[in-house]
């Protein structure tokens, strides 16, 4: 092994990217034009890294078969991890065994970074506020960045950000893990709730990752946090109360203590100046929010509070979350047809963010859509709110038996295929109801992402709008 540079990620160092995915493509796609050189493996099967192998060789670096590491390690002085691999990986064990040292891509991206960062995360709701938290900024005037979990890799962003400019990042758990330095000048943690449990032993450990957040953080720094999730808030109080090392900021539901952001009759966002004049600030009515469900009021809270943190203007903050919209595959309309409407929150992949879209719905009828591939994660709750808000419930994929188990009231149905759950959805609707896709799992076992699983619900929603003529 070539004598370490710990990090420095300048023409001293040599980079093993392991995992090529969206991130660890970026990350060689950024690094080899930075440092001594570059190299990449994968576990996957070659004919699923066909597309990853041709972008290696058009920039000329090499890729080590898992078989052949040992050797290629002698020449490595630092490692890359993409998001999506473990760090009790057996293959990343085999790189710290040989004494290299491991960071997240996150990590890198915040050590080629010049701009302040703002880092995002909580299990559910953080790809959403990561964007408001972005067009925030941008409807202030400052030149701002988007990047990290929610698709776009966040290296790619932070190398071309300049120290004037802005970073937003949304990070999830599986970036947190391996990182060491990284420390975002506002770090907000929206909530923790059961997920990942697949990965993690206990929620404990799940909840410590989610943590790693504020863990740098300083006197100059600023942590935001939701004060009505009683997992962030024990981050302010007993045995944990000493970890958060900077000034913390919380928002609520109604007014407390702590809560430097409220509602005010759950009818208006309200500021509370922690320094200076005293007087609450009117922020905007929950009414002039163009996203969906009350759980959404925390996404904007969370994101208003950031905004107030870096500084921004009031009238800005309230600009920018009046003309917000909402992303795709997130409680996103896709149709009305015949008195029915069809929703797509295909990005809903944990139990909370179902309950979350189901309690959206509160006026009216849904017949829910619902499965995929489990991750470790308990669906009773889900199941005690399918069965007391949904007239019908449409299950696909591998959790779909599980699913069914949890629900006792609700009619159940199962469906082999999109196409035919949104048929079977659609024979159990009335005209007024909601057919709502909002799976609770991960889409791995019947498509190749969230998105993808939107798209073909999409897709059979419209066959509804255009239907066959019959023949004659």
């Amino acid at each position: 092994m070539i004598e370490s540079t710990s990090g420095r990620f300048d023409r001293t160092d040599h980079a093993l990217v392991i995992g090529l995915g969206r991130s660890g493509r970026a990350s060689v796609e950024v690094l080899r034009a930075r440092i001594g050189s570059v190299v990449a493996t994968d576990e996957a099967p070659p004919e699923q890294l066909a597309d990853a192998l041709d972008e290696l060789r058009a920039a000329n670096v090499t890729f080590v078969p898992p078989s052949e590491l040992e050797a290629a390690l002698e020449h490595v002085t630092v490692a890359v991890l993409s998001p999506g691999i473990a760090l009790n990986n057996p293959l990343v064990r085999r790189v710290q065994a040989a004494g290299i040292p491991v960071f997240s891509e996150v990590e890198v991206a915040y050590r080629l970074c010049k701009a302040p960062i703002v880092a995002v995360t909580g299990t559910k709701g953080k790809t959403t506020t990561t964007a408001l938290v972005g067009a925030l900024f941008a409807a202030a005037g400052k030149t701002v960045h988007v990047g990290g979990n929610i698709g776009n890799p966040l290296i790619r962003e932070t190398v071309d950000a300049a120290a004037g400019d802005w970073v937003v990042a949304e990070v999830s758990s599986f970036q947190l893990e391996s990182i060491r330095s990284f420390k975002p000048r506002i770090s907000l943690i929206l909530n923790v709730t059961p997920d990942h449990l697949d990965r993690y032993h206990s929620m404990e450990e799940y909840a410590e990752a989610k943590f790693r957040i504020f863990t740098n953080q300083g006197p100059g720094d600023t942590f935001v946090g939701n004060l009505d999730d009683p997992i962030v808030a024990s981050a302010s109080e007993g045995q944990y109360g000493d970890r958060i090392k900077t000034p913390a900021l919380w928002f609520s539901d109604e007014p407390h203590r702590q809560s430097t952001l409220y509602l005010r009759n759950h009818e208006l966002i309200v500021y509370a100046p922690p320094t200076g004049d005293p007087r609450p600030v009117d922020i905007l009515p929950v009414r002039e929010i163009a996203l969906l469900g009350r759980h959404n009021v925390e996404n904007v809270m969370g994101a208003v509070l950031v905004a107030l943190a870096a500084g921004l203007p009031v009238a800005a903050i309230r600009e920018g979350v009046r003309t917000f919209r909402p992303l795709g595959h997130r409680l996103e309309p896709v149709a009305e047809v015949d008195g029915v409407q069809y929703v797509d929150d295909s990005k809903a992949t944990n139990p909370g963010s179902v309950i979350a879209a189901m309690r959206a719905f509160a006026e009216k009828p849904i017949v829910l859509i619902a499965g995929g591939k489990a991750k470790g994660t308990d669906f009773a709750e889900m199941g005690k709110v399918i069965s007391s808000r949904a007239k019908a419930v449409v299950l696909i994929g591998d959790a779909a038996e599980e699913i069914a188990g949890v629900v006792k009231r609700a009619k159940v149905e199962l469906a082999s295929s999109m196409e035919d759950a949104v048929a079977r959805a659609r024979d159990l609707a009335d005209p007024g109801d909601v057919i709502l896709l909002s799976p609770g799992c991960a889409s791995f076992d019947m498509f190749r992402s969230a998105e993808h699983r939107g798209e073909q619900f999409a897709n059979a929603v419209h066959a509804l709008e255009k239907p066959v003529a019959s023949a004659r």
